[in-house]
């Protein structure tokens, strides 16, 4: 059997993808195997792979054309920072929080991880449900804390593992910042600046991704899940990226709005506890607070924007952040007092 070139292999095509896992001997020749593409992903195809015996991966391949309206690249060997991320996420998370890498192929730009048990639920998707439960959102502040805490104590072993920021930049600055920027003219100096502010930031260990479409829950645990962009850098970004999900919901679910506030809230307040004190703990509110408006604003202008929010509450979205940014609140609990009094109006 010839070997399939790189630039062939499409994980989501069946028969292209038993070929290549008999190829390269992940199965046997002929093996039962169940195979179902996932949706949701923009930037990866990514397939569930059940075998006779029971066993589950998932595999991601990373794409350099991301699935979205506007033209938006990014380079698939980031499949491999993923895959690093995983290897030291493992350490540093909570027992269980991350699936086991499973085998990498930097080649085909794939990797395979062990696939979370069923049944489980994605948080998002019981999020939009307006099923908000406190327990969840205490457990997304303290696995977010455990690792921020953790890499920054093994700053010698992780800094220059993870110095590299590239990804970061294509699959967040550029679209969520800087993009947003070009978009609303009037937003733009806040945007700069805190893109300024974030590139000197190199405190901890970044997901860049921590939100709740990336969390499944299994038997009332969470598991973290897409570290493509994982980087040293700056620990705001993470919260600032979480807390506009939660207050993007409250928006949304008009009816579970204040329950979303308060999750917010407690969220920042058991993350804090459970980060304790790094030298930079005393300003990371103010920056966590400064991403939180950017990202709000990201997620109706960018170039990855809210599928839930309709255009009429994008734009109000927009008009309310934009406000905000004539005078931002310095704490958490200021921004959520904020955003309940523009959305007094909706």
């Amino acid at each position: 059997m010839t070997p399939m070139s790189t630039t062939e292999l499409d994980i989501e095509q069946p028969d292209q993808l038993r070929a290549y896992l008999e190829q390269t001997g992940r199965i046997t020749p002929g093996e039962p195997l169940e195979v179902q593409t996932l949706a949701g992903g923009i930037s990866n195809r990514t397939v569930l792979v059940r075998r006779s015996a029971g066993e589950a991966w998932v595999l991601k391949q990373a794409l350099a054309k991301l699935r979205v309206a506007v033209d938006w690249f990014s380079d698939p060997a980031r499949i491999q920072r993923e895959a690093l991320g995983i290897r030291w996420l493992s350490q540093l998370a909570p027992q269980g929080a991350v699936p086991p890498l499973v085998f990498e192929d930097p080649a085909h730009h794939l990797l395979a991880m062990a696939a979370v048990p069923q049944p489980h639920d994605n948080w998002k998707s019981l999020l939009l449900a307006g099923r908000l439960e406190e327990d969840h959102v205490a457990q997304f502040a303290r696995l977010l804390g455990q690792v921020h805490r953790s890499a920054a104590e093994s700053r010698e072993s992780l800094a220059s593992v993870f110095d590299d920021r590239r990804f970061f930049q294509t699959l967040r600055i550029e679209p969520y910042y800087e993009y947003t920027a070009s978009q609303v003219p009037e937003a733009a100096p806040f945007l700069n600046r805190l893109i300024e502010q974030t590139l000197d930031r190199r405190l901890t260990l970044v997901h860049g991704d921590y939100s709740p479409k990336n969390i499944l829950i299994h038997q009332g645990r969470l598991v973290l899940l897409d570290h493509e962009v994982i980087h040293w850098g700056d620990p705001a970004f993470d919260l600032g990226f979480s807390l506009a999900h939660l207050l993007s919901k409250a928006r949304h679910l008009r009816q579970h709005r204040a329950a979303f506030v308060r999750a917010a809230n407690h969220y920042w307040l058991i993350y804090r506890e459970t980060l304790g004190d790094p030298p930079w703990a005393s300003s990371l509110e103010g920056h966590a607070v400064a991403h939180a408006l950017g990202c709000l604003l990201a997620r109706v202008a960018g170039r990855s924007q809210l599928e839930y929010l309709g255009p009429q509450h994008k734009c109000r979205q927009r008009n309310a952040v934009t406000h905000l940014m004539g005078d931002p609140p310095d704490t958490v609990a200021g921004l959520t007092q904020g955003w309940v009094r523009e959305l007094s109006s909706d």
